[in-house]
C-alpha cells in the first residue's frame, strides 16, 4: 500500500476566493475524517487478530495441561455419592455454655404523678 500525496495547487489557492478556500478546507477535513475512520477500523481488526493469535500461542504453550482435567470424573462422583467426604454434612454444634443475656433496661424508677401542664400563677 503506497501513500500518494497530492500537493495542493499553490497558485490556485493564492488566487482563490474566500468561498473557494473554505470549500477546499472542508473537503480536506472531510477526507482526513474518512481516513481517521478507516484507520480506527484497521486498528480494531489488528488488535482482534493479534489477541486471537496470542490466545492460540498460549493454548499451544499449555496444550498438555488443557487436555488433562484437574480432578477426575470418578473423584467428582465419589464426593457427590459419599456423604462422609463432604465436610458440610454435620450441622455445626451450638456452644456448650449458654447464658441468658443481661437485661437491657434498668429497673423502673418512681412514677411521676404531678402533671407538667399546671404552673403556679403569680
Amino acid at each position: 500500500m503506497s501513500i500518494t500525496r497530492i500537493a495542493p495547487p499553490a497558485d490556485y489557492l493564492r488566487s482563490a476566493s474566500r468561498t473557494s478556500l473554505q470549500s477546499f478546507e472542508l473537503a480536506r477535513l472531510n477526507h482526513a475524517a474518512n481516513l481517521r475512520r478507516e484507520i480506527a477500523v484497521l486498528v480494531d481488526q489488528w488488535l482482534e487478530e493479534t489477541a486471537e493469535a496470542m490466545l492460540a500461542r498460549w493454548m499451544l504453550d499449555h496444550h498438555g495441561s488443557l487436555r488433562q482435567p484437574a480432578v477426575s470424573m470418578a473423584d467428582l462422583l465419589r464426593n457427590i455419592q459419599d456423604p462422609a467426604l463432604d465436610p458440610l454434612t454435620e450441622p455445626p454444634q451450638p456452644p456448650v455454655d449458654i447464658r441468658p443475656a443481661p437485661p437491657r433496661f434498668s429497673e423502673p424508677g418512681p412514677r411521676i404523678t404531678k402533671s407538667l401542664g399546671s404552673k403556679a400563677h403569680k
